[in-house]
């Protein structure tokens, strides 16, 4: 009878354990479809699906994301996290947890990831420079201060990947645009660029990886350099757009870290005014200038180039208004909610993905309909990232 007793329990365990291993194990998933929002008060990401509109997981313990941004790794499982406070974060975006974290330095508002994608760089406002880490553990391999004058840093601003293993950004005190090639970490080799105009702000690099774009705060104009012909110096496009205008006060600085570019034409935000410059990406002159609502700070295009849509500064930070590119107009106004703070579109762009911080949401529309196909609950929402972004340049 014992014996009957012990060949039962048993049995009953064999059945039983090939279930409880099969449920411990996590569920399997591609990463083509996932992406994060940033959670800023709360220091955590919000681990998503574009394909369900839905919330996966959420991950703690990533220090300060005031003003975070994200990278991913080549195979889309990892998300390096940029935090104000110097943090750089890596999570597991499959497993749902935080694979390591270090603190770097004293303030940085960005990063990138080689073309390669064995390195990770950091752009610092304090110490000022460019420090960059291997992918995989994040142990340091090089510090380059952003040093110029009698001995001074500058805050680093702009930063984006490059072919060829290089990185280029912009430093805001210094007035002057930096290409580091990493392709040997202990021996990275500066490339500088000066006299490129006032207070560089950020930068973007086009589609293709060729033309770097920084934004002047301290005058009108944009800094142009073409990485293929970079001993041709860097070129001032759109000079003087608010020229015999008054300038009206700055209430949030615009960003270029997006792609604005759709075709041939690229559009940027105008500094402190109310529209959406347009320029011919091989003339690079002005072609038009689009009236919106308020001062624009993102202006990104969709995947296809038909449509452009723009978030905008306080006051008018609850509104987002899309152009269509092959019209040259304003086609849709929305209110997602209170302070717009970005979008993302899907790769594909058939739905765009947009944070409202102040409502403690992110809005999905339909970007062929502008109808609401979901809405999701997050607390003080910024910035979103969808992990497509591993395999472009200059994301």
């Amino acid at each position: 009878m014992t014996w009957l007793k012990t060949g039962v329990s048993w049995g009953w365990l064999f059945l039983v354990w090939p279930l409880l291993a099969w449920s411990a194990e996590p569920m399997l998933r591609g990463t083509g479809d996932l992406g994060v929002i940033v959670e800023r008060g709360a220091g955590r990401l919000v681990i998503i699906s574009t394909s369900n509109n839905g919330i996966v997981q959420r991950v703690d313990g990533l220090g300060d994301l005031s003003h975070a941004s994200v990278v991913f790794s080549r195979d889309q499982r990892y998300a390096y996290v940029f935090g104000r406070d110097g943090g750089l974060s890596k999570v597991d975006i499959l497993r749902g947890m935080l694979d390591k974290r270090i603190v770097q330095g004293g303030n940085s508002i960005g990063g990138a990831i080689s073309q390669d994608g064995r390195l990770v760089a950091v752009a610092n406002y304090e110490p000022g420079g460019l420090k960059v880490f291997a992918a995989d553990t994040l142990e340091p391999v090089a510090d380059v201060p952003a040093a110029y004058g009698d001995g001074n840093l500058s805050k680093v601003v702009g930063i984006a990947d490059l072919p060829g293993d290089r990185f280029i950004y912009s430093l805001f005190d210094a007035d002057q645009i930096w290409v580091a090639d990493v392709h040997d970490p202990p021996a990275v080799k500066i490339e500088k660029f000066t006299g490129i105009g006032r207070a560089p702000y950020d930068g973007l690099v086009t589609p293709d990886g060729r033309y770097y774009l920084a934004g002047l705060f301290g005058e009108d104009g944009i800094a142009l350099l073409d990485t293929w012909q970079p001993q041709a110096g860097v070129q001032r496009i759109l000079p003087n757009y608010g020229k015999g205008e008054e300038k009206l006060p700055v209430y949030k600085m615009p960003h270029l870290r997006g792609w604005a570019v759709a075709g041939r034409q690229v559009y940027l935000p105008a500094i402190g005014r109310h529209e959406v410059l347009v320029a011919d990406t091989l003339t690079w002159k002005e072609t038009a200038r689009i009236a919106v609502r308020g001062q624009p700070v993102f202006v990104v295009a969709r995947p296809d180039g038909r449509q452009v849509w723009v978030n905008f500064a306080f006051p008018d930070n609850g509104f987002v208004q899309v152009i269509d590119t092959l019209a040259g107009q304003i086609v849709q106004t929305l209110e997602p909610g209170k302070a717009v703070l970005h979008l993302e579109f899907t790769p594909r762009g058939e739905a765009v993905w947009i944070s409202a911080r102040d409502d403690n949401k992110v809005v999905v529309y339909d970007t062929a309909s502008f109808a609401k196909r979901a809405e999701l609950a997050v607390e003080s929402p910024s910035g979103i990232f969808f992990t497509a972004r591993a395999h472009r340049i200059g994301f």
